[in-house]
């Protein structure tokens, strides 16, 4: 069975930091079409705090997590910062204690997360938010375990699945938020939030891929 070593993955933490700070421009271009346009400069300002803390640390995956949840609940401002650091400290409490991250581990991080997001928000899968990445991507990786395919397969569909929803808030009117204010003139434009999600999980799911063992 395919497992990743916990206490030596904190630097997927940095890949995913280096994601989003590239990326920063770009968040922010998207989030200025249908929202307050800060999203990339608040998401990077986040990361790259966390990222500058922990680099060259031999950080466990679970503590590099812990780590940039709590930056992001305290130290960034707009609605994703709550958002994003309840996720991550829900994966951290999940591994915490782990010494071998398996794929039953791996998604039982994801569902902690999920459902962090769920129990402070309204949203819901087809209101133009991350929840249109993250919960077919959760999905795809269930549905890729439960169907017998390999840890690193299982991955690989859930980075599919996960850019799959992302693309598909172009075609969604925003309910929640900023961008719900703009009705049917909110289409035709990726979500940020979403946008962001895909970018984090791509990296978290590649970075989990490159230290199977």
């Amino acid at each position: 069975m395919q497992k990743m070593n916990n206490s030596a993955a904190g630097e997927i933490v940095v890949s995913m930091a280096r994601a989003i700070i590239d990326n920063r421009a770009y968040l922010s271009e998207i989030d200025g079409k249908i929202g307050d346009g800060d999203h990339g400069i608040n998401m990077a300002k986040g990361f790259g705090l966390v990222a500058d803390r922990i680099r060259g640390k031999e950080l466990s995956l679970a503590k590099a997590l812990e780590t940039l949840g709590t930056v992001l609940m305290t130290e960034i401002g707009g609605s994703m910062g709550p958002l994003y650091g309840v996720m991550f400290t829900e994966f951290a409490q999940q591994i915490d204690q782990v010494d071998q991250i398996d794929s039953k581990t791996f998604s039982r991080m994801l569902h902690a997360g999920l459902t962090g997001i769920q129990e402070i928000g309204s949203a819901k899968v087809g209101d133009k938010t991350l929840l249109d990445t993250l919960v077919p991507a959760v999905e795809a990786f269930d549905k890729a375990t439960s169907e017998g395919k390999s840890f690193d397969e299982a991955l690989e569909l859930l980075v599919a699945a996960a850019e799959s929803g992302r693309d598909s808030t172009v075609n969604l009117i925003a309910r929640i938020g900023r961008a719900s204010r703009l009705g049917e003139r909110s289409l035709g434009v990726l979500d940020a939030g979403a946008t962001s999600c895909a970018l984090i999980l791509k990296e978290l799911s590649e970075g989990t891929r490159d230290r199977l063992q």
